[in-house]
C-alpha cells in the first residue's frame, strides 16, 4: 500500500512539471485532468492484484518451472557464469528481466518498420529514420509524452503487484514472490496460452528466442540508422 502510494505521488510530480511556456501550461492541465483517472486506475490494480498475490491459509506455493533452453545451446547456456552463486529468486529475476526486454524488443522491431513506413499521426510529418522520431514528436507534440508515461506507470505498477514481493508488508526488496512464474502477468486475452505443460514449454521457449533475436535486430537497427541516417527498409533496398 504504500509502495503504491509512493508510486502515485512520483508520478503525480512528474505529471506537474513546473514552466512558464504555453506548452507546460497546456502539460499543467492536463495533469489535473489525467490525475483523478490515475488514481482511479492504481486504486484499481491494487485492489484486483493484492487479492491474487495474497495467500491465506494456503500451503507453502509450489517452486514454479521455468523453461531452461533450447538447442543449439542446451538447457541451460551461461558461458559469463552470470548465474554462479545466486539465489533461485535471482536467476528467476534474470529472467523476468529477459522476457520483458525481449518483448519490448519485439515490439520494438515491429514499430520501427510499421512507424518507417505509414505515420499518420502528427500530420503524417514524423518521417525518416526511427532513431529520431522522439525529438520530432516532443517538438510538434510537447505533451504527448504525459499520458504516455502515465500509461507505463500503470502498468508497470499492475506488474509490479503481481510479481513482486511488497517490501512493506514482510517481503524482500526487489524479489519475486515465491509462486510467481517470470512473465506470466495473467495478460492473455485471446486465450492462446496452452494448458498442456508439454504445449506452454514450447511456447514459452518460442518467445524468449523471438524476444532474444527481437533485441539483437533492434539494436542493429539502431546502430545502422545511426551509422548513415537512413530508414532501415532503404537500407534492405
Amino acid at each position: 500500500m504504500k509502495l503504491s502510494a509512493t508510486l502515485l505521488a512520483a508520478a503525480a510530480t512528474c505529471l506537474a512539471v513546473p514552466s512558464t511556456t504555453t506548452a507546460s501550461k497546456a502539460s499543467s492541465r492536463l495533469s489535473r485532468a489525467v490525475r483523478p483517472h490515475f488514481q482511479a486506475a492504481v486504486n484499481k490494480v491494487r485492489k484486483d492484484f493484492s487479492a491474487k498475490s495474497e495467500v491465506t491459509g494456503s500451503p507453502e506455493p509450489k517452486k514454479p518451472v521455468i523453461p531452461d533452453g533450447t538447442a543449439p545451446m542446451g538447457k541451460f547456456w551461461d558461458p559469463a557464469g552470470f548465474t554462479k552463486q545466486v539465489s533461485d529468486n535471482q536467476i528467476r529475476r534474470y529472467r523476468e528481466a529477459e522476457i520483458t526486454h525481449g518483448r519490448l524488443g519485439m515490439l520494438g522491431v515491429l514499430g520501427f518498420l510499421t512507424q518507417e513506413s505509414f505515420h499518420p499521426l502528427f500530420g503524417g510529418n514524423i518521417d525518416g529514420p526511427a532513431i529520431s522520431h522522439f525529438e520530432k514528436i516532443t517538438e510538434a507534440a510537447p505533451t504527448f509524452w504525459y499520458p504516455t508515461l502515465l500509461a507505463i506507470a500503470i502498468a508497470e505498477l499492475g506488474r509490479a503487484r503481481i510479481g513482486w514481493q511488497d517490501p512493506f508488508d514482510g517481503g524482500s526488496m526487489f524479489a519475486l514472490r515465491d509462486a510467481y512464474v517470470p512473465g506470466d502477468i495473467g495478460f492473455d486475452p485471446l486465450g492462446l496460452k496452452p494448458t498442456n505443460p508439454k504445449d506452454l514449454e514450447n511456447i514459452q521457449n518460442k518467445e524468449l528466442n523471438n524476444g532474444r533475436l527481437a533485441m539483437l535486430a533492434l539494436a542493429g537497427f539502431m546502430a545502422q540508422e545511426l551509422v548513415n541516417g537512413k530508414p532501415i527498409l532503404e537500407n534492405l533496398q
